[in-house]
């Protein structure tokens, strides 16, 4: 429907997966689209120019408009040389979607310093750089739309502290660029994306996945099942929150899975309990505390009770 006639995409790790699908329907609305994607293996290794130009000849072949970028979204002078094609090639940029990043799973315990600084780099770091370098343009024209990808992760899980970090602190982020750039009417959104991608399931996995969908299995209540989880099910809402249509949506995050949206609640305080003085003192911390916030407090990872002997 053309819904972004004339509009201008940049959309980093574009390469394949999620982005893949998100540079397809930006483009299938009319957006000219500048692919991103470095190459490199899923753990940040080596590089690749061919899934870029590869999604590049699939938006042209289906008469879109798009151009090939291999710069790595971790070196700010690269990220700048990102914005600065899409001027080049296009003479302006509306939308930016950052989606590039990377695995490199350990227990908090075995990891290593390059395997927290690589993944912070990619994900964190090559966040900051890429809406950095556009926020500069989007500031002086007084419009644009960022959309972020999070994840679940950052609400917490195992093995990865450095991926479940470095997601969490992109929430951060994009709450705080709302805020920046919201006066200029530029939006900043973010999205938790559930989907089967080289970075969350194994060839075997895809394998079956692509059974089911064969099998006509791919819609389920809540979206259900690993049919599901097609990574071109997250384009629908970054190609909205990209549209002039989501003005008043600024500073929010998403689960995008399968047939399902859920907006999640801003941070709340949950309970309050205040000391009987203008201070807390470390007696009173331990009288009021497990009688008032703590009450209902569980350690859901603790390890199970020993049965006794």
């Amino acid at each position: 429907m053309n819904r972004l006639e004339g509009k201008v995409a940049i959309v980093t790790g574009a390469g394949r997966g999620i982005g893949r699908g998100e540079a397809l329907a930006l483009a299938a609305e009319g957006a000219a689209v500048v692919v991103n994607d470095y190459g490199g293996s899923a753990a940040g290794v080596g590089s690749d120019a061919g899934p870029a130009h590869e999604v590049v000849a699939e938006i042209r072949a289906k008469g879109g408009k798009a151009v090939a970028n291999t710069e790595n979204v971790a070196d700010f002078e690269g990220a700048g040389r990102i914005v600065k094609q899409a001027l080049d090639e296009f003479g302006r940029l509306d939308i930016l979607v950052n989606n590039a990043g990377i695995l490199r799973d350990r227990m908090i315990f075995n990891m290593s310093e390059e395997e927290w600084d690589i993944v912070i780099a990619v994900h964190l770091k090559g966040t900051f750089n890429t809406i950095k370098h556009a926020s500069v343009l989007f500031r002086q024209q007084r419009s644009g739309r960022i959309i972020n990808t999070s994840s679940e992760s950052g609400l917490g899980n195992a093995g990865q502290a450095n991926y479940s970090a470095a997601k969490e602190g992109i929430i951060g982020l994009t709450r705080t660029v709302a805020r920046d750039l919201g006066r200029y009417n530029v939006t900043c959104n973010a999205i938790r994306p559930r989907a089967a991608t080289r970075l969350t399931i194994s060839p075997e996995m895809e394998a079956a996945r692509q059974a089911a969908i064969a099998r006509g299995e791919q819609r389920a209540a809540g979206g259900g099942g690993i049919a599901a989880m097609d990574p071109a099910a997250v384009s629908a809402l970054v190609v909205y929150l990209a549209s002039d249509q989501a003005q008043n949506v600024n500073g929010r995050d998403f689960l995008i899975w399968g047939n399902e949206v859920g907006l999640y609640s801003l941070p709340v305080v949950e309970s309050r309990v205040f000391a009987r003085g203008d201070i807390w003192t470390t007696d009173e911390m331990f009288e009021l505390f497990p009688k008032s916030i703590g009450r209902q407090l569980r350690n859901p990872f603790q390890p199970a009770e020993q049965p006794q002997g």
